[in-house]
């Protein structure tokens, strides 16, 4: 391995070795990968640094939309479509096509989940995913003669890790995750970015730590790494803290066979630069933050690569 220089040379160290050693074999969605087992990588989130890949352009407010919307506890895509981000919308035009047999485009699904409240309420919703397990984790009351029901007001996650790392901070105990085990079958997609732990330094540099089951490294990680670090940005801004480091363990790294063309041309570009994003308001709590208050500066990319999302 050649001595990294750049913070995305880790990555994309990784994805040559995935590429040349990973392991060939089927998936669930049946395209193949190649993949290596337990991989992590470090990156420094001082100084406003932000771990934005520069050999290919990442649509940085697409995913900053993503994790406020993650933030709201909502499930339904109708939000993310009325503003343009089109990236959850396959898993339900794939689920209306199997169960109506009516094989409408998906720019028509689109649409009609926008224009359409009560359609965007039955075909749009994605189950219990991301937002509903971190700010509305179920929880049961007792409801007499040995009975339990669903409390209307759930667990919230983030409000709980906020208040802990702002009165306990040497805990480690700072953790929250979106695997819910019992509920797993009626997500659309199990979360893949699904645990996140954070670590307070004696100087008040907070630290997270990201368990991603599943990567891929191809698509998938460059909006993963932006939105932990992203988050952890917003979490130190809320507890008075400073952003410190960004610890990313994944499980199953993988690439896909179809996506040799990315693979290669990515591996031909040489990484540069050093964005960096600010938060330029602090917001009264975190679920309150708009998409206006985040600022990405220094950030020159080389053009993006398209590749297929396998489902």
């Amino acid at each position: 391995m050649s001595q990294l220089v750049h913070y995305e040379d880790q990555y994309l160290d990784l994805m040559r070795r995935i590429w040349n050693e990973g392991d060939e074999r089927r998936d669930r969605t049946g395209v193949g990968t190649r993949s290596l087992f337990g991989e992590t990588m470090r990156f420094s989130l001082r100084d406003d640094s932000i771990p934005l890949l520069t050999t290919k352009r990442v649509y940085w407010k697409t995913a900053l939309r993503e994790m406020l919307w993650f933030l709201s506890g909502d499930t339904n895509i109708r939000p993310l479509l009325q503003q343009g981000v089109r990236i959850w919308t396959e898993w339900p035009h794939q689920k209306y096509r199997a169960e109506t047999d009516d094989d409408m485009s998906l720019a028509d699904f689109e649409q009609n989940i926008v224009n359409d409240a009560e359609f965007a309420r039955k075909w749009g919703d994605l189950g219990p995913v991301y937002g509903a397990q971190w700010v509305n984790w179920p929880r049961y009351e007792d409801a007499g003669q040995g009975l339990f029901r669903r409390s209307d007001q759930g667990y919230n996650q983030i409000v709980e890790l906020i208040s802990s790392l702002r009165t306990n901070p040497a805990s480690r105990r700072h953790i929250f995750t979106g695997w819910n085990v019992a509920e797993l079958s009626q997500m659309a997609l199990p979360p893949c970015h699904m645990t996140y732990q954070f670590h307070v330094q004696s100087d008040g540099g907070l630290s997270c730590l990201l368990f991603q089951r599943s990567c891929d490294l191809g698509l998938g990680f460059a909006f993963n790494i932006f939105e932990a670090a992203l988050l952890t940005r917003m979490i130190a801004d809320q507890t008075g803290l400073h952003a410190h480091e960004l610890v990313w363990t994944g499980g199953d790294v993988h690439l896909y066979l179809n996506h040799a063309e990315l693979v290669e041309e990515q591996l031909k570009r040489t990484p540069s630069g050093a964005p960096k994003m600010r938060i330029i308001r602090k917001a009264d709590d975190i679920f309150s933050y708009q998409f206006s208050d985040f600022v990405v500066e220094d950030y020159n990319p080389l053009q993006h690569i398209a590749a297929p999302v396998a489902i």
